[in-house]
Parts: C-alpha cells; sequence; structure tokens
C-alpha cells in the first residue's frame, strides 16, 4: 500500500486560462513557462485536465488521497466559490476551499461570503491573496482583519498567497504574517507558496508562532529552499505540508522529487497527510 497524501494546492487547467485552459492563448504559454522555471519535465503536461475526469484521473495515477482545489478571488482571476463547490461535491478525491476579496465585496460582503463558503458549500477554508488586490495589500491589513477573525470564529483555516510573482515585491513579506499570528492565535494559518525567497524569514515566524503552517509547494525546488528541508526535519514538522502548485508542477513528478529532498523518513507521514489532515479537519486519520 502507498503512502497516504494530501495535496495541499491544486487546480485543474480547465478553470481558466490562467491555468493552461486553452492552447494558442497566452495563458497556455504563460502556465507553460512556469512549468519550465519551476522545474517541470513536461511542460505540456496539465493538457491531461482539460476535463475533470482528465484531472481527477491525474490525481489517481499520482497516488493522491485528497487533493485540495484552492479557489481564487482576485481583480485579474476570480473563480465563484459555487463553482468549486460544484467541481469538488461528488469526488472523494477533491477538497474545495473558497476565497473572497474585500476590496471588491466589502468588508461585511466577504464576511458573509466566507461564512456562506464554509456553512452553505461545505468548503473546508478561506483563500486571500492580499498582495494581488487593487492596490495591494499586506497580509495583516486591517481590511482583512475581519475576515480573518470569522475564519477563527468558524474554526477554519486561512490560506494566504504569497510569494515572488506579487506585483510589488514589498507585499511578500512575511513579518505581517507574524503580526497576524500574534493577533489570531486560535486561526490555522497556512502560507502558499512560503513566502519564497524570504525562507529564512517565515521560518522565523513559524517558529515563534505554530499556528503558522507552510506550503511551500512549486518553490520548494528552488535555491535556498534547503531551509524549509531542514525545519521540516526539526521544529517545523507539524508545520509543514505538501502541495504541488498543479497545474504549474506535475504531481507525479513532485512527490517524486519531493521525496527525494531529504526529509526524514519518520516525518514523511507527517508533512505528506497528518498535518493537512489536522489543519483541514477532514477526519481521515484514525483516532
Amino acid at each position: 500500500m502507498g503512502r497516504k497524501i494530501i495535496d495541499m494546492r491544486s487546480r485543474p487547467a480547465f478553470l481558466h486560462d490562467f491555468y493552461g485552459a486553452t492552447p494558442g492563448t497566452a495563458g497556455f504559454e504563460a502556465a507553460r513557462w512556469l512549468n519550465r522555471r519551476v522545474g517541470s519535465k513536461d511542460d505540456r503536461h496539465f493538457i491531461a485536465s482539460h476535463s475533470l475526469d482528465g484531472f481527477v484521473g491525474e490525481i489517481r495515477t499520482a497516488g493522491i488521497t485528497r487533493a485540495v482545489v484552492v479557489g481564487r478571488d482576485t481583480p485579474a482571476l476570480s473563480i465563484p466559490n459555487d463553482t468549486i463547490a460544484s467541481l469538488t461535491s461528488g469526488h472523494d478525491e477533491l477538497v474545495g476551499i473558497g476565497s473572497v476579496d474585500p476590496q471588491a465585496q466589502g468588508t461585511r460582503g466577504a464576511v458573509a461570503e466566507v461564512e456562506r463558503a464554509v456553512v452553505q458549500l461545505g468548503l473546508k477554508a478561506i483563500n486571500v491573496e492580499p498582495g494581488f488586490g487593487a492596490p495591494p495589500l499586506k497580509a495583516d491589513d486591517p481590511l482583512l482583519l475581519p475576515v480573518y477573525d470569522a475564519c477563527q470564529q468558524l474554526d477554519v483555516p486561512v490560506f494566504v498567497m504569497s510569494g515572488p510573482t506579487t506585483p510589488d515585491p514589498d507585499f511578500n513579506d512575511p513579518a505581517a504574517i507574524g503580526r497576524l499570528a500574534l493577533n489570531f492565535p486560535r486561526l490555522r494559518i497556512v502560507c502558499h507558496h512560503g513566502f519564497w525567497p524570504h525562507v529564512a524569514e517565515i521560518v522565523g515566524v513559524a517558529f515563534r508562532h505554530e499556528n503558522v503552517f507552510l506550503v511551500p509547494d512549486m518553490y520548494l525546488f528552488l535555491p535556498g529552499s534547503g531551509l524549509y528541508v531542514e525545519a521540516a526535519n526539526g521544529f517545523m514538522r507539524d508545520q509543514f505540508l505538501f502541495g504541488s502548485s498543479y497545474p504549474f508542477r506535475p504531481m507525479k513528478q513532485t512527490i517524486d522529487d519531493f521525496l527525494a529532498l531529504g526529509i526524514r523518513e519518520e516525518v514523511l507521514n507527517a508533512v505528506l497527510f497528518d498535518n493537512a489532515d489536522r489543519v483541514l479537519k477532514l477526519g481521515l486519520t484514525p483516532s
């Protein structure tokens, strides 16, 4: 029997041109370009997920137990939470994550959408992308605080998008996560892209705050990322999670590459499965 794996960041290509939905478009070529930049051996692999059946087939072939389908809500890319709920319902392999944008929806609207996404649609967390807003925001901007409070009250994690693709690098600053974790100690804060390349800084934040979880996903295979592995083998064993960032990296190759990073055998089950199960409260780990 193979390892149990929860992929914390996955999206089918058919969801949007940004993910490579339409061959011959700029989005399709950009998806291929990003795949090459992060080490994909096949920069067209994602065409397998131009249908839902193809996407689920990729998950099963890779041996992934659950794939977490992350919604997005930014001025440049908005996928309705109803779409994520519809896509993931009826498929045991899929877990849906909602998204809100308080700049577009207003604070009250965003909080109401958090509650609807979690309570009515059954989505397991809420994604925010402050650095991609109009204008971009720090992760602890006052506009976002009611959203974080709603997630804390509902006992669901918040996913914070980070990384070097933010339009202004000033908004890829891990210090904001430290302030956020201090002010919301019961909020599980999942940092997608792991604030790369600021690896030492975000690892330091995670050392101080046990409610901060890192998913470096595709950036785990880029220069400077060895500190993530060192931390996962040490104090951050319970705060580190696996993500493929599909369609920008192949699922199976990413699992193989992850297993070759030097994460200790006694840590692998935690970082591949148990931590994500606990953070998302999926109830898959036997008590």
